[in-house]
């Protein structure tokens, strides 16, 4: 049954050189998958080889991250092989407003490899969490910028056990009621990343005519909804998420009036039942 406890899993390594192999194919996005057993942060790691002049197409994995953060420097942290715990480092050729588009757009790729691996339908949360059918946490996305590359960071609970999982938080195990192969995910995920990611550099980062903007709506469980959004300030403010802008906004309609939020404007975006 989804979402109930499971037997302890088989957490096998994964083979950077099997998964280079698949991806980095001629004329390729991804140059070369790296595997690490240990580090401290994969978006830190690859924006820091972003300054010494890295090209896209260098994808990080660590099968323990042990600083990870998320947005509004938020902590992260998972078992080693629990997960999949990954960062690309990419390069856009786009109009800097439409960039925020690129966590959406990998929120889509990270939707689809999740359905068409483990059969879960999920749903994103603007602006960066994957989200089972239950509504708890899969996982999360952080997209920073590095002068002129961009990394984009996914975690996601693959195998964690409910008892290594946060009280709002689940795995794809759980979800999807066994096991689930993380190599299978990873792979499905860089080559879904790999063809939105293509797709949207070529007409500029256009949303629409990518066919972005269409998409990312049919996966969003924020668009539609009431929602009581966290302004960094503490305060909050309750209206209609009524749709993501042309740059990647999200559009709230308040007794006070119609707002267009960043994703650095909010601190929390939930549904106003909770």
């Amino acid at each position: 049954m989804p979402d109930t406890d499971l037997p302890a899993p088989d957490r096998t390594a994964l083979d950077a050189a099997a998964l280079t192999a698949a991806v980095a194919t001629d004329d390729a996005l991804w140059r070369e998958v790296q595997v690490v057993e240990a580090i401290g942060s994969t978006n830190a790691e690859l924006a820091a080889r972003a300054g010494t002049g890295e090209p896209e197409g260098l994808v990080l994995v660590a099968e323990h991250q042990q600083a990870g953060r998320g947005r509004l420097d938020r902590t992260w942290t998972s078992p080693p092989r629990a997960g999949v715990t990954v960062s690309v480092l990419l390069r856009p050729d786009v109009p800097a407003a439409r960039r925020a588009w690129l966590s959406l757009l990998t929120g889509v790729a990270l939707a689809e490899s999740v359905s068409a691996v483990a059969g879960v339908r999920t749903s994103l949360k603007w602006p960066n969490d994957l989200l089972a059918p239950s509504g708890a946490k899969l996982a999360g996305i952080l997209a920073e910028s590095a002068g002129s590359a961009v990394v984009v960071g996914v975690g996601l609970n693959v195998s964690t056990r409910r008892d290594e999982l946060p009280d709002t938080g689940t795995s794809l195990a759980l979800a999807a009621g066994g096991p689930v192969d993380r190599a299978e995910v990873l792979l499905a995920f860089l080559r879904a990343l790999e063809l939105r990611y293509r797709r949207w550099t070529a007409v500029l980062g256009d949303p629409v005519s990518s066919g972005l903007a269409q998409d990312y709506l049919a996966w969003c469980s924020t668009v539609g909804t009431d929602v009581v959004v966290t302004l960094p300030d503490g305060s909050t403010l309750a209206g209609v998420a009524e749709a993501v802008d042309w740059d990647g906004r999200l559009v709230v309609r308040t007794p006070a009036g119609v707002l267009e939020l960043a994703s650095g404007d909010v601190r929390h975006v939930r549904p106003a039942r909770a």
